[in-house]
C-alpha cells in the first residue's frame, strides 16, 4: 500500500531546510569527512560521535595521514566508540585508497563497494551527500520513515527488502538534490519519526502518512524478533606487582575487540578458576587475590558479567606497565569500566 501524494517530499525538504542539524561533517562537502562520519555513526548516536569525529580529523586530517598512521594510533583515537572493526577497516581502507586511488576517495559506486568496510548504505551516503549523485542511502531511519509513510509491509530483516526501499527512495528523490534529500531523511528519522515515541502530532508529513492515518505507526517498520542475548560469565584479573606496575595483554588481531589491550580476561565463575588459569598460562607467583566487584558490558548479541579480581604478584617475566603507560594503550570500553574499580 503506497501513498502517491508527491507533496510529502516537498514538505520533508522544507522541514529539513528549517530544522537541519548543525553537524561538523556537514560544514563542507569533503568526501573524506562524509566517509569518516558515516562509519562512526554506525551503531552510535550523533552526540556521542561529534567529539570523536573532531578528534579523529584533527589527528588524521586527510586520507594519507590515516593511511600512514600505525594501527595502535588509530585504535587509540577510536577508543570508547566500540565496534572496533570499524576503525581497523577505516585504516585498511585508507591504505587501499592511498595505493589504488592516489589518495582520493572514489566517486563510483562499484569502486566504493570494493573497499574494506564500505557497504551499500555507506557508498550511497558518500555519493549522494559529498558528490550529489542520485544514490539511495537506506539505513534504519529510512526504513522507519518510508515504511510508516507508505505502509511498506516488507520485513526489513530480509536482505531483499533493501531493494524495495532503495527503489522507492530513488523514485521519490528524482525532483530533489540527492545530498539534501538523503540528509533530510536521516534528520527526520532521528528527530521526528523516532522508533518508540514518534512525534506524530508535530510531524509535517502526518496528513500523508498512511501508518499514522491507520493508527499503526508503532507497528512499522516490520522486523523479525532479534536473537536473544547470550550471558557470558567472565573473570577479569588485574595483575599488579609491588612497584604498582600492571600487566596488560593484547587481544588477537581477529575476533571480538581485536588488537585492543585488556587485563587478563577469560570465561569462568570462581576464584579457583582464576588461580588455575594464571598458574597454567603465566610465569608469576601469586601473593594475594582480592575481589573488587562485578562489571557488566553489553555487546550486540552477548553480555559479559565480569567478576573482577585484583591479583598481587611477584617474579613476573611478562612486560608490565606503569599507570600512565597503561592509559596510553588502546583499551576497550569494557575494560575502561574495570579501570574504575582500581586505585592507581
Amino acid at each position: 500500500m503506497y501513498n502517491r501524494d508527491g507533496d510529502n517530499m516537498n514538505k520533508l525538504i522544507k522541514w529539513y531546510q528549517e530544522n537541519k542539524r548543525d553537524l561538523p561533517w556537514r560544514r563542507s562537502f569533503n568526501p573524506y569527512h562524509t566517509w569518516i562520519s558515516e562509519i562512526m555513526l554506525q551503531q552510535t548516536q550523533v552526540q556521542t560521535v561529534i567529539p570523536y569525529f573532531l578528534r579523529f580529523i584533527e589527528a588524521f586530517p586527510a586520507i594519507d595521514d590515516l593511511a600512514n598512521a600505525n594501527e595502535e594510533e588509530v585504535l587509540k583515537k577510536w577508543e570508547g566508540l566500540g565496534y572496533y572493526s570499524r576503525a581497523r577497516n577505516l585504516h585498511k581502507c585508507a591504505k587501499e585508497i592511498d595505493v589504488k586511488h592516489q589518495g582520493v576517495l572514489p566517486n563510483e559506486y562499484k569502486s566504493l563497494l570494493k573497499l574494506p568496510g564500505i557497504g551499500p548504505y555507506t557508498a550511497g551516503a558518500i555519493l549522494s551527500i559529498a558528490f550529489n549523485q542520485k544514490q539511495p542511502a537506506v539505513d534504519g531511519n529510512v526504513f522507519r520513515v518510508f515504511s510508516r509513510l507508505f505502509m511498506i509491509d516488507d520485513d526489513i530483516a530480509l536482505p531483499k527488502t533493501r531493494k524495495v526501499f532503495e527503489s522507492k527512495v530513488l523514485d521519490e528523490m528524482k525532483d530533489f538534490s540527492p545530498s539534501e534529500f538523503n540528509q533530510a531523511l536521516m534528520d527526520f528519522g532521528a528527530t521526528i519519526c523516532t522508533p518508540k515515541q514518534p512525534k506524530c502530532i508535530e510531524c509535517p508529513l502526518k496528513d500523508q502518512c498512511l501508518a499514522f492515518e491507520s493508527g499503526y505507526e508503532l507497528d512499522y517498520p516490520v522486523k523479525v524478533k532479534k536473537t536473544k542475548q547470550t550471558i557470558v560469565p567472565m573473570i577479569v584479573a588485574i595483575i599488579r606487582d609491588g612497584d604498582n606496575h600492571f600487566f596488560m595483554r593484547k587481544r588477537p588481531d581477529k575476533g571480538l575487540l581485536a588488537g585492543l589491550y585488556e587485563f587478563v580476561t577469560f570465561q569462568g565463575h570462581f576464584e579457583d578458576d582464576l588461580i588455575n588459569y594464571l598458574n597454567l598460562h603465566y610465569d608469576m607467583t601469586i601473593k594475594s587475590v582480592k575481589a573488587l566487584g562485578e562489571v557488566n558490558h553489553v555487546f550486540t548479541h552477548r553480555k559479559w558479567i565480569m567478576s573482577v579480581y585484583e591479583v598481587e604478584v611477584s617474579g613476573v617475566t611478562q612486560r608490565m606497565y606503569t599507570p600512565n603507560q597503561m592509559l596510553e594503550l588502546p583499551i576497550s570500553t569494557a575494560h575502561k569500566k574495570v579501570l574504575k574499580l582500581i586505585e592507581m
